[in-house]
C-alpha cells in the first residue's frame, strides 16, 4: 500500500494500518509492517520505529487527516502523539485474512512455548511438549487476542488449563535459600515456612538458613518480607529458576 499525505506531502510506502472506531468515527494510524505486534509484546520500545508518522487519519490510504474537533470529542485531547499510542494499544491491525491467520498461528505457538517453559506436570515434575500444550489449548477453546501480549495470554492459559483439568499442570517451582539471624528468626521462621511448597533444608548455627521450593508468584512477596522485616540484614537467594526433571512428557 502507498499513500500520499497532504499534511506533509510525504509518500508513505508499505504501510501497516491500525484502526479504531470511537465516538462514531473511524481513526487510523500508519505503522511500519511487523512492528505493531513487537510493540504490543514489548519487544520494540522505540515508538519512532513503529509509527511512520504521528498524524492521526480517518483514512490512511486516501491521506485523509482526522479533524481536531473529532479527536477532542473521541479522545478528550488533541495531542496526536498520545492518541497514536492509544490506537496502537487498542486498535485493530488491518491485515489480509492470510496474514491474520499466519499471525494468530505464530502467537498461538509462542503462547504454548511460554506455558511449556513456565510449567510442569506435577505428577512427574517434567515439562510438557509444546505440541501437547497446543492440543490442550485447543481442547479448552482458547482464542488468541492480538491486542494482548503473549506473556499475558500464557498466564491466562495456565489458569484455564488448571481450572479445566484437561491436563495436570502447575507452575514450575523456584528453589531459594533464605538467610536470617538474631531476633528475625523467631519473627519470620514460621511465615517463611508457610510460603514454601516444600522445605528441603534447615540449618541453624549463628544464623538460620532455609532452602525451599516456592511458587514463582511468591518470590517477590518473600523477598519484600525479608528485606522489610530484617531491615536489610536477611536475604533471599534464587538458586534455581525452575525445579524440573530432565526430559519432556511424552504424548
Amino acid at each position: 500500500m502507498s499513500i500520499f499525505t497532504p499534511t506533509n506531502q510525504k509518500r508513505l510506502t508499505n504501510v501497516a494500518v491500525v484502526r479504531m472506531k470511537k465516538a462514531g468515527k473511524r481513526f487510523e494510524i500508519a505503522c511500519y509492517p511487523n512492528k505493531v505486534m513487537t510493540w504490543r509484546n514489548k519487544v520494540e520500545k522505540d515508538i519512532d520505529e513503529v509509527l511512520q508518522t504521528s498524524t492521526v487519519f480517518v483514512n490512511v490510504s486516501k491521506g485523509q487527516v482526522a479533524k481536531s474537533d473529532d479527536l477532542k470529542r473521541a479522545f478528550g485531547t488533541e495531542d496526536q502523539a498520545e492518541i497514536c499510542l492509544q490506537i496502537l494499544a487498542k486498535g485493530e491491525l488491518q491485515v489480509s485474512e492470510k496474514e491474520r491467520s499466519s499471525q494468530l498461528e505464530t502467537m498461538f505457538r509462542d503462547i504454548a512455548t511460554i506455558v511449556t517453559e513456565k510449567c510442569v506436570n506435577p505428577e512427574t515434575n517434567r515439562p510438557y511438549t509444546v505440541t501437547l500444550v497446543e492440543k490442550a489449548m485447543k481442547d479448552v477453546h482458547f482464542s488468541v487476542k492480538q491486542t494482548r501480549s503473549t506473556k499475558q495470554q500464557a498466564l491466562e492459559v495456565i489458569k484455564q488449563l488448571k481450572e479445566s483439568g484437561v491436563i495436570a499442570i502447575e507452575r514450575a517451582q523456584m528453589r531459594v535459600r533464605v538467610t536470617i539471624s538474631g531476633k528475625d528468626i523467631k519473627k519470620l521462621k514460621e511465615k517463611l515456612k508457610a510460603m514454601a511448597s516444600k522445605m528441603e533444608q534447615e540449618d541453624f548455627s549463628d544464623s538460620l538458613e532455609l532452602v525451599m521450593l516456592i511458587d514463582p508468584g511468591c518470590y517477590r512477596e518473600m523477598d519484600d518480607l525479608v528485606r522489610s522485616e530484617t531491615k536489610g540484614r536477611g536475604h533471599v537467594e534464587l538458586l534455581n529458576l525452575k525445579e524440573i526433571q530432565e526430559g519432556d512428557e511424552a504424548l
